[in-house]
């Protein structure tokens, strides 16, 4: 990532306790010298989870976004894939920007799909989650984005089983192996293996794969340093 020397204050709203760790390391590789804070419920995750994203969630949510914004956030990140739809929801009546970790990386497979796919064939994005309850935001963000691709591009979408249960467990060596077999049969078949949570991306690290594997904090932090330069031009 491009060191740049900004000041500002950012805001992460996390539901996985463990990534404001990651993003901290993340934000002090860009050159950014910026108060961040984070907010964590990992209620919104269990809720989303549970019963969907419903008016609960997205009421928690835009109250969430609505007390960085009046902290000072200059921008402000969230890093839950999961409840994505009710970022955007409330992202109308924030007045700072506020940014899915998700969206970056969607952009990227859709391009990196229609670039490497063979001509004469439909482009494949696999899409991987540990979770059900992401695969249907992480999705349908892809989806949004497929009117403007070049060509014609599918996403299939799966769960790793049992890799959400390996970490609730607190058995992080078992999550990561999982995901790291499944990314490998999906690199098989598809142009681009997307990662649908933050909370995966660790166990790409050490694998070396012909095919693109895309992880989403680095292209969220990425996007949450463009709008801070944005808003201090």
């Amino acid at each position: 990532m491009e060191r740049r020397t900004m000041t500002g204050r950012l805001g992460l709203l996390h539901t996985v306790p463990a990534l404001a760790g990651t993003f901290d390391e993340l934000l002090g590789g860009s050159g950014v010298d910026a108060d961040v804070v984070h907010v964590v419920d990992a209620g919104l995750l269990r809720a989303a989870m549970d019963h969907g994203v419903d008016d609960a969630v997205r009421a928690e949510v835009l109250r969430h976004l609505r007390h960085l914004a009046d902290d000072g956030a200059d921008a402000i990140l969230v890093t839950c894939s999961s409840i994505g739809e009710a970022v955007d929801a409330a992202s109308a009546h924030i007045a700072v920007p506020v940014l899915r970790v998700d969206a970056p990386m969607a952009d990227e497979a859709i391009a990196i799909a229609a670039e490497r796919a063979p001509e004469g064939r439909v482009a494949r994005v696999a899409v991987l989650a540990t979770l059900a309850a992401t695969l249907g935001p992480t999705g349908r963000l892809l989806e949004s984005r497929l009117a403007a691709a070049p060509r014609e591009v599918q996403v299939e979408a799966s769960v790793v089983e049992g890799a959400a249960a390996a970490r609730k467990a607190g058995d992080q060596t078992t999550h990561d192996r999982l995901v790291a077999e499944a990314i490998q049969a999906a690199a098989a078949r598809a142009d681009v293996v997307v990662l649908a949570q933050a909370s995966m991306a660790g166990a790409v690290r050490g694998m070396e794969l012909a095919t693109p594997v895309l992880t989403s904090p680095e292209g969220g932090v990425a996007s949450l340093v463009d709008a801070l330069a944005a808003g201090t031009r």
